[in-house]
Parts: C-alpha cells; sequence; structure tokens
C-alpha cells in the first residue's frame, strides 16, 4: 500500500526525499499564486523563495487546492503497481483538497483508494501519515494502520499564533468585521483547529505575542499537567526567532520528545502571513507502538 498526501500535510523537516520516497509517500503539491504568477509548492518554490517574494509584493496570495486531475493522475500512476493507495489530507473544513482527492478516485476505478480527512493540518496529519507508512511498513494489516492513524488524530492538538491578522483576513479564514476589530486593537489571537468540522477556532486573543507565545503553552497546559511526557513539533511560517522562543517555553514546563523545528506548508503561511508559529503535540504514549 502507498501513501498519498497534499503539500498541506508537513513531514518532519529532517525526513530527505529519499526517505520520503523509501516509506511510500507520495505528495501532490497545493498551488499558491502571487502577483499572477502560480507556482506548485515543493515544486516550483520552497518556502525561503516564496516568503522573500511575499516581502516584495503589492498584492496579497491566493492558494488552490490539486485538481481532481492532478490526484487521478497520482493514483493511476501508482494503481499499475500497488492499486492499494491511503490518502491522508489536511482538513476538509479548511481546504478543498479533501473533496478533489475524492474526485480524483473516482476518476480511476482501477485504484483501491482510502481518502482519510484529518480535520487538521500541518505537523498533526504529518505525524499520522508517517507513522501509517512506517507500519505499513512493518506489515500491518490496512485496518490495524486506520486504527492508528485515527488513534494519533484523536490524540494530537494544535495551536498557533502570530503578529497580524490581514492574511486571515484576506483568505476569509475568519470573520472578517471581528478579524478588523481586533487588528486595529492590535491584538494577537490564540487559534485551533476544532476535530469535528476541522476549521480554525479562536481560543483566545492578547496583546503582545510573548504573551501569545505563553499563551500557547498555558493552553498546552490546561490539557496535560506540568511535566507529562509529550510529543512535540514546533512549526512556523518565516519566524523562526518565535519558534526558537515557543519551543524554549515549553520545553520547561513538559517532559518532551522533540521533532524537529521547521517552516509550515508555505500554502498555510500564504494564509497567515509570515509571523504564524504553531505547535502540534499529543501524549508520548500514543506513539509507543508505532514502528
Amino acid at each position: 500500500m502507498q501513501i498519498v498526501i497534499d503539500s498541506g500535510v508537513n513531514l518532519s523537516p529532517d525526513l530527505s526525499p529519499e526517505q520520503i520516497a523509501d516509506l511510500g509517500i507520495h505528495i501532490v503539491p497545493l498551488v499558491v499564486t502571487l502577483e499572477g504568477q502560480s507556482y506548485r509548492e515543493g515544486v516550483d518554490i520552497q518556502p525561503d523563495e516564496f516568503y522573500r517574494l511575499l516581502a516584495e509584493a503589492h498584492g496579497l496570495p491566493v492558494t488552490s487546492q490539486p485538481s481532481a486531475g492532478d490526484f487521478a493522475e497520482t493514483y493511476r500512476r501508482l494503481a499499475a503497481t500497488d492499486p492499494d493507495i491511503l490518502s491522508i489530507h489536511m482538513s476538509s473544513g479548511l481546504s478543498g483538497t479533501f473533496n478533489s482527492a475524492l474526485a480524483g478516485a473516482e476518476l480511476v476505478p482501477e485504484a483501491n483508494v482510502t481518502i482519510v480527512d484529518t480535520k487538521s493540518l500541518s505537523a498533526a496529519p504529518g505525524w499520522q501519515a508517517e507513522a501509517a507508512a512506517r507500519a505499513l511498513r512493518a506489515g500491518w494489516s490496512k485496518d490495524r494502520v486506520l486504527a492508528l492513524v485515527e488513534r494519533i488524530g484523536a490524540a494530537t492538538e494544535s495551536v498557533y499564533t502570530l503578529k497580524e491578522l490581514k492574511y486571515l483576513i484576506h483568505g476569509g479564514r475568519i470573520s472578517h468585521m471581528k478579524g478588523l476589530i481586533a487588528s486595529l486593537l492590535n491584538v494577537k489571537p490564540l487559534i485551533g483547529v476544532e476535530k469535528e468540522g476541522g476549521t480554525y477556532v479562536q481560543l483566545g486573543q492578547v496583546r503582545t505575542f510573548k504573551r501569545a507565545l505563553e499563551g500557547l503553552v498555558d493552553l498546552i497546559a490546561g490539557r496535560h499537567a506540568p511535566g507529562s511526557a509529550l510529543r512535540v513539533q514546533v512549526l512556523h511560517a518565516f519566524n523562526p526567532e518565535g519558534a526558537a522562543m515557543l519551543r524554549e517555553q515549553i520545553d520547561q514546563r513538559f517532559d518532551c520528545t522533540w521533532l524537529p523545528v521547521g517552516p509550515m506548508s508555505l500554502v498555510l503561511g500564504a494564509h497567515t502571513g509570515p509571523s504564524m508559529v504553531g505547535v502540534a503535540y499529543a501524549p508520548a504514549e500514543a506513539f509507543a507502538d508505532v514502528p
């Protein structure tokens, strides 16, 4: 069984392209358009280049999910050697990617595609995809792998903050009026992803970015007692300083198994702006049996 993900699903940044291929993971890119030029994430453009262009741009970026044809092409190519495919995607509540995957699968009847809506984004579905790949390589059955994916999804939470709201407002990801008022007040929101619809929810708001980072750690502490053994990964759009500050604060309060800090999907960054910092976390025991 092969695994397909979209580029809004962040794999660990320490995985090389060769390691990703060895795990049987195939990435279908989302597209970002800036100043009239469209780029396939990870193919035509990398995060550093995107944020350099964004800083120089007069307009704001627009993103689009892969087409059904893009997914069909990938499924058809993989089905030529292995018809069983597990397709794991960012939340249908935040992107049309999941629905594109469903439509793409219908175009390839020779493929046996199981499609998972993670109701999350960035690092959390990346953890699910990598765990599934390792379990499949260890010979686990499909049902057992799907149960593992579901269990990791249920155990993992993600929270984010950012310095400016214009990108979220432009992308329609938050209420325009609420976002406008918060922007005028220079408020920094604490943002989560709820698991029923897989959409952004505001979990709080503060006046400074430093306090926002502290607020994210407090949200983790609201779910897990200080000193708890957690698996943790901090990601950022283009804010390594903020990411380093957040990692240090989390490390002081929990017994952390750390995945490397790295950039989140640039398509997600296009919706949030370069200041976005986020963290995925889960009890370490949820991963105890992952091969």
